[in-house]
Order: C-alpha cells, then sequence, then structure tokens
C-alpha cells in the first residue's frame, strides 16, 4: 500500500487562538482513515485546509498528494485533483433537484451554453444507483431525509472523478440503518480504490470500519494507530483525545428522588398539515424532582414532536390531554407560558433552532430570560455580562470572552451555551432533546455532569436519545415509544438495549402497554414490569442494535 496524502508541520492561526500546530497527518491509498478529537480539536481545521477552503498562504506547511506537493487556492483547485469534502452542514439546495444538486457547478454541457438535462439526469439515475439510493433524479431534495440527501453528496462527489473522499461527521445526524448503510457505501468505495477520510465522534464506528486513525488534541498530532493492532481499543482512543483516562463514560450519581414534579396525561397530536393523522396517540408519562428520566425510540416514533407539543405547542395541532405540574393542572399554549411555569425545552437541533449563530455567546445565554435582565423596557448590559462569564466558567464553556460569536464555537462548547440558555430561566423541569448529538466523549461527560448537578438541585430532566447506552448509563427510568404510543416504562436497573428495543418495535396492534400508568411509589416508579409480547424477534432486535 502506498501514500497518498502527506501533511507535514501544518500550522494555522485565527485572530488569539492557534487551531493547529505542527500537525502531521499521513493516509495509505485505498484506506478508511478516521480522525478523532475532542470538539474544537483542530479536525475540521485540518481537513479545510486540505480541501483548500482555507488556501495556501493562509497556513504553514507542506501538502504532498501522490508525493507532489500541491498548493490549492480554493476548493476547485483541491476538487481538480480529486480531492472532494463532504462537511458536516450540507451544502445542497433543497428546491432544486437531486440531479440539479448533483452537477451543480459542474454542469452537464450540451450545445453551445445549454444543459444537456436529459444526460444529466441518466448521469445521476447511475450516480445514485451506485451509492444504491431509489429515486428518480427530478425529485427535489429538500423532499428526501437526512440520510438520503448524505448518499446524493457521495453521490456528488463520485461525478467529480473524486479519489481521496473527506467526510466531515458524516452520521451525525443518521439513525442505525442509514449509518450502516453509508460505512457499507464506504466499503464499496474503498474496494473500488476511493481513499477516505471520516472524522467521527462515533468510536464504535471507527472501531468497525477504520483501517488507521489519527488523534488530534488541542491543535496538535498525539498519535496515529492501526486500529488492527489489538491495544487499538476505545479506551485507547478516548485516553489521546482527553488526556486521561475516564474510567466511567457516565459520571456516578446516587438518585434522591422526591415527588412529581410534571404529569403529561394523555397527550394527543395530530399532524400540523395532516390533520387526520395521529402523530402522538393517548401517551402519558411523569418526571419527578432529582430524576433523570428517559424516552427512547426510532426514527419517526414521535419523540421530538412530543416534547415540541408540550413546549408551547411548538408542533402539531388538534393537541388534547392534560399536562400537571406539582399538583396542577397547567395550560400551555406558547412558549412563554412554558418558560413562565418553569418548563425548558433543549431542541436537537441547536444551530437551527437553538442558538443564533450570528450573535455573541452573551447574548444567547441571556435570551430566554431577558425578563430577569430588563427594566422598563431596558436591558442591564453590566448584568447580563455578569451572568454570561459566571455559565461561561460554571459549564466550562471553552471561548476567549463570551462576546465570541456563537457560531465559530465547536459543537460541545455550542451545546453548553444552549444549557445555558435554558438554565438561567431556573427551570424546574428540563427536556433535552438529543444533548450530546455530535459531540465527543469528553464533551458528553461534561454535558452528563451537568444533568447530575441539576437533578442534585432538585430540577427534574428528561433526555431524548438515540443512543440505548446513553439513556442506560444516565437514566433512573426509560420510556419506550412506537409509532406515537408510549409501549413501555422500565426501570434502569431492569433495562436492557435488547430489552428497550424490543418496546420500541412493537407494533400498534401489539398490544402495547397501557399509557395511562404514572409512577406513583418507589423512587423509580412503578416496577413495570413491561412483560408484552413482540411481534419483532431477537433476531431483528439484535440487527437494529448493530
Amino acid at each position: 500500500m502506498s501514500t497518498i496524502l502527506e501533511m507535514r508541520s501544518i500550522t494555522k492561526e485565527f485572530p488569539g487562538v492557534k487551531a493547529l500546530q505542527d500537525v502531521t497527518l499521513t493516509v495509505e491509498r485505498g484506506e478508511i482513515h478516521a480522525i478523532c478529537g475532542e470538539n474544537g480539536a483542530g479536525k475540521s481545521t485540518l481537513m479545510k485546509v486540505l480541501s483548500g477552503v482555507y488556501p495556501h498562504g493562509t497556513y504553514e506547511g507542506q501538502i504532498l498528494l501522490d508525493g507532489e506537493e500541491v498548493r490549492f487556492g480554493s476548493i476547485n483547485d483541491s476538487e481538480a485533483r480529486g480531492v472532494v469534502i463532504i462537511h458536516q452542514e450540507l451544502a445542497l439546495v433543497p428546491y432544486l433537484s437531486v440531479a440539479e444538486n448533483i452537477f451543480l457547478g459542474n454542469e452537464v454541457r450540451g450545445t453551445g451554453p445549454l444543459i444537456d438535462w436529459n444526460k444529466a439526469n441518466h448521469e445521476a439515475a447511475r450516480l445514485l444507483e451506485r451509492v444504491g439510493l431509489k429515486e428518480n433524479p427530478t425529485t427535489p431534495v429538500g423532499q428526501l431525509g437526512v440520510g438520503k440527501q448524505q448518499l446524493i453528496e457521495i453521490a456528488k462527489a463520485l461525478s467529480k472523478e473524486v479519489r481521496l473522499l473527506i467526510l466531515d461527521e458524516p452520521t451525525a445526524a443518521l439513525n442505525d440503518n442509514d449509518s450502516e448503510h453509508l460505512l457499507d457505501l464506504l466499503r464499496q468505495l474503498k474496494a473500488e480504490g476511493i481513499t477516505s477520510i471520516i472524522i467521527s465522534h462515533k468510536l464504535n464506528e471507527i472501531a468497525e470500519i477504520a483501517d488507521s486513525t489519527t488523534i488530534i488534541r488541542d491543535g496538535r498530532t498525539i498519535e496515529s494507530i492501526d486500529m488492527k493492532d489489538p491495544s487499538s481499543t476505545q479506551d485507547r482512543i478516548i485516553r489521546g483525545m482527553v488526556g486521561r483516562d475516564l474510567e466511567h463514560r457516565y459520571p456516578e450519581r446516587t438518585p434522591d428522588i422526591g415527588d412529581v414534579v410534571l404529569s403529561v396525561e394523555h397527550w394527543t397530536v395530530h399532524h400540523p398539515t395532516q390533520p387526520e393523522r395521529l402523530v402522538i396517540d393517548d401517551a402519558s408519562f411523569d418526571v419527578r424532582a432529582g430524576e433523570v428520566v428517559g424516552i427512547a425510540g426510532l426514527m419517526g416514533a414521535g419523540r421530538t414532536e412530543l416534547a415540541m407539543s408540550i413546549f408551547g405547542r411548538t408542533y402539531g395541532r388538534n393537541i388534547s390531554g392534560r399536562i400537571v405540574k406539582d399538583g396542577k393542572e397547567i395550560t400551555i399554549r406558547t412558549v412563554a407560558d412554558a418558560i413562565d411555569h418553569g418548563i425548558a425545552y433543549a431542541t436537537e437541533d441547536r444551530k437551527r433552532y437553538g442558538l443564533n449563530l450570528i450573535e455573541d455567546v452573551r447574548r444567547n445565554i441571556s435570551l430566554a430570560g431577558l425578563g430577569k435582565l430588563a427594566r422598563r423596557g431596558w436591558v442591564n448590559a453590566n448584568e447580563e455580562l455578569k451572568v454570561a462569564d459566571e455559565y461561561r466558567a460554571s459549564l466550562n464553556i471553552k471561548t476567549p470572552t463570551v462576546m465570541s460569536v456563537v457560531g465559530k464555537l465547536s459543537g460541545g462548547n455550542q451545546q453548553k451555551v444552549v444549557l445555558s440558555k435554558w438554565l438561567y430561566t431556573d427551570p424546574d423541569v428540563l427536556i433535552l432533546d438529543e444533548p450530546t448529538r455530535g459531540i465527543d466523549v469528553g464533551a458528553k461527560y461534561e454535558i452528563y455532569t451537568i444533568i447530575n448537578r441539576m437533578v442534585a438541585a432538585g430540577k427534574a430532566v428528561v433526555v431524548i436519545s438515540s443512543e440505548l447506552p446513553e439513556l442506560l448509563g444516565i437514566c433512573d427510568r426509560v420510556y419506550t415509544l412506537a409509532f406515537g404510543r408510549i409501549t413501555g416504562q422500565v426501570p434502569v436497573a431492569e433495562a436492557t438495549q435488547e430489552r428497550l428495543m424490543e418496546l420500541m418495535t412493537l407494533e400498534r396492534d401489539a398490544g402495547a402497554v397501557p399509557t395511562g400508568a404514572t409512577a406513583t411509589t418507589g423512587a423509580v416508579g412503578p416496577s413495570a414490569d413491561v412483560a408484552v409480547e413482540s411481534s419483532v424477534s431477537l433476531q431483528n432486535t439484535t440487527k437494529e442494535l448493530s
């Protein structure tokens, strides 16, 4: 196996920050090379240097492709040499067709200046078949899910005769099935001789697919390891990423659970544009003071819809059911009502709904609690700055100053800003939707510690997560959701991934666990021996877990 890429002594500085310092990377031809590191370690910056996003002259060091030094001045230069990057934020135009997106900037010419759409659609269909996607090339991209859009990005790369494919967190927003499909496609491309570099925080995926892994910490190369080496364990990678051993992935906590703080009863929600369609069907659950309750479900089960409909009815129509807080029924019709009643919701999409990316950290933190800082319509700027600095220190937000633009922070630090925003409203109940999506293992540990601090102070926390080990590691009870119905409730002491998956895959007519039951006794609610007959075999359950 010969070397296709060498990056020697790469150093990249931004005003006041040295993002990369003397980084070295070697990639062999035809391999899948993983890059690991904490949020803010410099992984994406290094790949932007490689792909010409940061052109030659803005960094120090050398890039050698096939043994020849290259000096890319733009993405067009790198793509001309077969180096194509797919960013974490997909660069597709939702209103254009699949074919239009694939050939955008690389149009299929017909006679004169005209585009040959028949040829473009035909070629797009061939590329879609190559990535295993059965879609009409004329379909608008906005009508497709994230998993399919990721495959379209790869088809777009293949149209440019890619030799070195760079993928930045390609599975961060994908479900298990879409992730496995993508990994299978990378194996297929490897068999065709295409080299891939993948940035990922999912260590299990790296162990499954990578031939070698380079670890970066604080802008420096720590080591590159051969994944076939028996010593190349996840613990070794974690140690390299965070600079220390993590004896436990989840911080220990001794539960001190009190009375029911929030109870949602017989909650029913209809689709916002298809009123006849039930999205949430007679769901009931509760959460107690000092308790972490998890909600598990496959993609499309209705987890986010449930949370958003409760939090100020920001999703759905024809909503019915009761919300009881501290023993009294409350009415929540707006986000302001939810905040006033001590309920907060941290969205799963922090970039679109959780943050104002062009505003600074200070303003983002104060945004949901401006009423606490305002007097006669004027915000006390000094107090706002003081509050933001306090949260920066207590949540360990890594930023030179709270006046920094939040869009320039790493994913983990952005998530801490979202948490700070809602913690400042002093909620009694905090609903966290995929709180650790797209962040590294070290930042995850810090988020878990923040959750523990909240429940230790008597708050109630609801965590929605696609990662079953995460729910088992931080929760006291887990509810399962399938097809909009609560299908089970399991104390963590009795829960396993297989048991949760069995409940998460119950069909609508499979006799789901009654949803009206709420916790009335014990620290973790009722025993809830959810011995239900599942129509899904253990073999299928294992397949979903793999």
